[in-house]
């Protein structure tokens, strides 16, 4: 039983079997915090030195306290898509970063969907920060984006017929910079959000993705 389980519990069976004592504390230990750093936030995808990461890409080391539901409703929203067998499916938002005394411009957002194949098409810009991980990656200036493919026995038919994934991190211009080091920091921050999505999914050999991000420049 977890923690807060058994604090639950607790405070149930004790208004039954105290008799004249207050339950002191009960109903505490269910309130959370308003504000998190960096390391809380997205079901406490961002730990270590990713952290830091978003505190730099971001511009904030304070957050508004997200739940842990995004997970579940990124996967279920690209099952259905794919169930749906449409070319193109909208997934999920798998969190927003939204930082303390920040304007509703301010938020960070990350988000996946089911693409069509034909999107792996579209030209690549001369300007563009591009890198060889996953079916197509890029980094910009406000984020970065990844398409992956996942085979997976949560999904009927995807051996036959691969989920198509992208996933998009974005954060406002306000903190956009145009240099390497923001390029692959923010493709740091959308790989790893994207290999927690595969596993998941348990997607077969991670949808392709390596455990630690390739930040090996695509040339032509």
């Amino acid at each position: 039983m977890r923690a807060g389980q058994f604090r639950r519990a607790w405070c149930i069976t004790g208004l039954v079997m105290a008799v004249g004592v207050g339950a002191v504390g009960c109903g505490d230990e269910e309130k959370t915090p308003d504000y998190v750093g960096a390391e809380e936030v997205c079901d406490g995808l961002f730990q270590g030195p990713l952290a830091k990461k978003v505190e730099s890409v971001t511009g904030a080391t304070s957050f508004a306290w997200t739940g842990a539901k995004g997970y579940d409703r990124v996967v279920e929203g690209l099952k259905a898509g794919y169930a749906s067998g449409h070319r193109w499916a909208a997934g999920g938002e798998l969190c927003t970063l939204s930082p303390k005394r920040g304007a509703l411009a301010d938020k960070t957002r990350i988000s996946f969907d089911m693409y069509a194949p034909q999107d792996l098409n579209d030209p690549y810009a001369k300007d563009g920060h591009y890198y060889t991980m996953g079916k197509r990656s890029q980094a910009a200036p406000r984020g970065a984006s990844l398409y992956f493919e996942c085979v997976s026995p949560q999904i009927e038919g995807s051996k036959e017929r691969p989920l198509r994934v992208s996933g998009r991190f974005y954060h406002p211009k306000a903190t956009a910079q145009s240099t390497p080091e923001h390029f692959d920091a923010n493709m740091e921050v959308m790989h790893a959000a994207s290999l927690a999505v595969a596993k998941k999914l348990q997607c077969e050999n991670n949808g392709g993705l390596p455990e630690k991000p390739d930040l090996t420049p695509r040339t032509w």
